[in-house]
């Protein structure tokens, strides 16, 4: 058994195509298949089942790929242990944010984080939960930042703050005689949502079932609806309907009055709580110290910080 053949096998489940595997990991189809197919003689297992145009990971095959992700992982931390002197703060750190939070945090974050790790830059990726959790735990991401719920095996979490949801609105809608708004009253509105895949539609529509367009026979209508919280601001503005936003990403401030307002919602609003996310044997707790010490010091006034703890835990 050697790395290599931990590399390869780890490539494949991620890639499952040999022949995207052997690219990624610059090698031939062959002598990739070749040092898979030695690895499970070795082992005695089968640890993808091949099929034409298709391979799938056997459920023991996942147990192993886990188990190698975590050996090249610590592999990983020895290199970087001896490049860097034991600097956690030297080196790139590849950092995950999902679309409805990177746009309106980042450009506080990345700048937070040069000035107090000016060793480590961020190599940043936008993407959905689901996505940016499965390269968490392949190592191809070392930390995410999500809304919770978000619970996976082998991942900690580090709850930041918490979040709350506001109504935008057009400057010419009704709704603005009033100072706050009660949820009900969005039964009646045509609220524009984010498409199918986004945490956040789901979190609006947990609180806002009927925001959620019926036609009269009570079946799901289709909705306007986008891939991006900036389309669905421009949207507003234009008249199409309201929508629901996280406070950070409610930007009136870009627009004229005379185009846009936002509503607060009666009492306790809708909110969410904003996260970091990490491998358990990810080898540098400094650096996400760093990035959460960079975010707590993001000048976001609509939200409210959550107790921290004095130090990261650190180990599986």
């Amino acid at each position: 058994m050697t790395l290599n053949e931990l590399r390869y096998i780890v490539a494949v489940a991620r890639e499952r195509h040999f022949g995207k595997a052997a690219d990624s990991c610059h090698v031939s189809q062959p002598t990739l298949s070749v040092a898979v197919r030695k690895l499970e003689d070795e082992l005695g297992v089968t640890l993808f089942e091949r099929r034409k145009g298709e391979v799938s990971i056997t459920p023991i095959g996942e147990q192993v790929v886990s188990q190698a992700q975590r050996v090249l992982e610590e592999v990983s931390g020895i290199r970087q242990a001896a490049e860097q002197g034991k600097d956690q703060l030297a080196g790139p750190l590849r950092l995950g944010a999902i679309y409805t939070i990177g746009p309106y945090l980042l450009p506080h974050l990345i700048p937070n984080l040069a000035k107090a790790a000016p060793q480590m830059p961020l190599v940043v990726e936008e993407n959905y939960t689901a996505v940016l959790s499965e390269k968490l735990k392949q190592g191809d991401l070392d930390v995410i930042i999500i809304s919770l719920p978000f619970d996976e095996p082998g991942v900690r979490t580090l709850p930041l703050y918490e979040e709350p949801f506001v109504l935008l609105i057009p400057s010419s809608h009704p709704l603005n005689q009033y100072d706050e708004v009660e949820v009900d009253q969005l039964k009646a509105e045509d609220v524009l949502l984010l498409g199918a895949g986004h945490c956040f539609r789901d979190q609006v529509l947990e609180v806002c079932p009927d925001c959620l367009a019926k036609s009269a026979e009570g079946h799901a209508r289709q909705s306007l609806e986008s891939s991006s919280l900036e389309t669905i601001r421009y949207m507003v503005a234009s008249g199409l309907g309201v929508t629901v936003l996280p406070c950070t990403a409610a930007g009136a401030e870009r627009f004229s009055e005379r185009l846009l307002r936002v509503k607060r919602f009666v009492g306790k609003p809708p909110s969410r709580v904003v996260a970091l996310a990490w491998r358990k044997s990810f080898p540098r707790p400094e650096a996400i110290n760093a990035v959460r010490e960079a975010i707590l010091r993001a000048p976001l006034s609509c939200v409210r910080p959550l107790d921290q703890p004095r130090e990261l835990p650190s180990g599986p």
